[in-house]
């Protein structure tokens, strides 16, 4: 069996792969994950007497680290998860989000150019690095535009999207000069289970049911792609074994959905799923101060990825939407663990004085 060195593998795109790899026997697994604040280790406890997995605590940016875990585990592939992603947080710490995406990125890089040029011919000609990366590097489209394509210009608008973009472009680079086999997949909004829930959607589920507003930025109109993450790591594993060397690959849900229709949706399956006596969920909806460079729309042209390697996504956004809410409202272990005080806090900060007249956190509807 392969080895795969997976870094960022405890956070939500990550831990997803990571479970669904033992599960159908893709390969070993070596995780290499920092523990940030969206980390829950015991979201891959299932995986503690696993012989085929080996968790190891640390930094992409760590030079001596990585190279020292190459040389001991000879992997097959490096798929590189660990990124800081919440456009919020890099509005408000810059800083953190080029460190990790960028510094960090071409750390790994760098280790990976020293590990690939040892190894011999054969092993050469099998060896991947998969870099994964999201549809917010190409900016923003009107209701009119074309869906993003692999060819669409980099225009990224937030911090976080502007790191994402820098470390593509490191990925490309050294593909292009150091002949690095490099892979590069460009995603649209990830859901599912053991999704940090500082983003929409489990933050709307959460919120709800502990009775708090659900806080919609501006007019609720942004349009996002909504991609399952399992979908997202059949997708992943496809082009690590069948494409081609230095090809990138946009991956979406075939799903758009207005910020404001998901939140509605979710109501209803919760009204259905954990009624309350003379309540709807959609009470709690508020509106609050939209935030900074909020892109109106992301679509994702995922033609190229059908055609070459015949992948499809296999979730609705209604089942994908059902199977995810059906997983929060059974795990309520899991949610507790991650809703620590700093977590509490962080939501104060970035919704609490979004609006003068309204706050979301203390129940305060427009």
């Amino acid at each position: 069996m392969k080895n795969f060195l997976v870094t960022g593998g405890v956070g939500f795109i990550g831990s997803n792969f990571i479970l669904k790899a033992r599960k159908e026997q893709w390969a070993n697994i070596i995780n290499l994950d920092k523990l940030t604040y969206a980390s829950n280790p015991n979201t891959l406890e299932a995986l503690d007497r696993d012989p085929g997995y080996h968790f190891v605590h640390g930094d992409i940016g760590n030079l001596e680290l990585v190279r020292s875990l190459l040389e001991q585990h000879q992997p097959d592939a490096i798929i590189n998860f660990a990124a800081e992603s919440h456009v919020d947080r890099s509005i408000v710490s810059p800083q953190d989000f080029i460190q990790t995406n960028i510094f960090g990125t071409f750390q790994l890089l760098e280790a990976s150019k020293t590990y690939y040029e040892k190894l011999p011919s054969p092993r050469q000609a099998q060896f991947r690095f998969l870099h994964i990366s999201t549809d917010e590097v190409y900016g923003s489209l009107s209701k009119t535009d074309p869906a993003f394509r692999e060819d669409t210009p980099y225009a990224p608008n937030s911090p976080y999207a502007a790191s994402k973009a820098g470390s593509d472009h490191l990925v490309r680079a050294y593909h292009h000069t150091y002949g690095l086999p490099t892979l590069t997949t460009n995603c649209s909004n990830n859901y599912g289970p053991r999704q940090f829930p500082e983003k929409l959607i489990p933050l709307i589920v959460l919120n709800a049911l502990n009775g708090k507003p659900l806080p919609i930025y501006g007019d609720g109109q942004n349009i996002r792609d909504w991609l399952y993450v399992e979908d997202h790591c059949e997708a992943i594993y496809l082009v690590l074994q069948q494409s081609q060397v230095g090809e990138t690959y946009n991956v979406g849900g075939n799903n758009e959905v207005t910020n404001i229709e998901v939140v509605k949706q979710i109501c209803a399956i919760l009204d259905r799923l954990a009624p309350k006596p003379d309540f709807n969920y959609a009470s709690l909806i508020t509106f609050v101060k939209d935030r900074p460079g909020h892109d109106r729309r992301y679509a994702i042209d995922c033609r190229k990825i059908y055609q070459d390697l015949g992948w499809q996504p296999q979730e609705s956004f209604e089942s994908g939407l059902l199977k995810t809410i059906q997983w929060y409202l059974s795990n309520s272990t899991w949610v507790e663990q991650v809703q620590s005080g700093a977590y509490q806090t962080w939501i104060e900060k970035n919704y609490g004085n979004r609006n003068d007249t309204q706050d979301p956190i203390q129940g305060v509807n427009p």
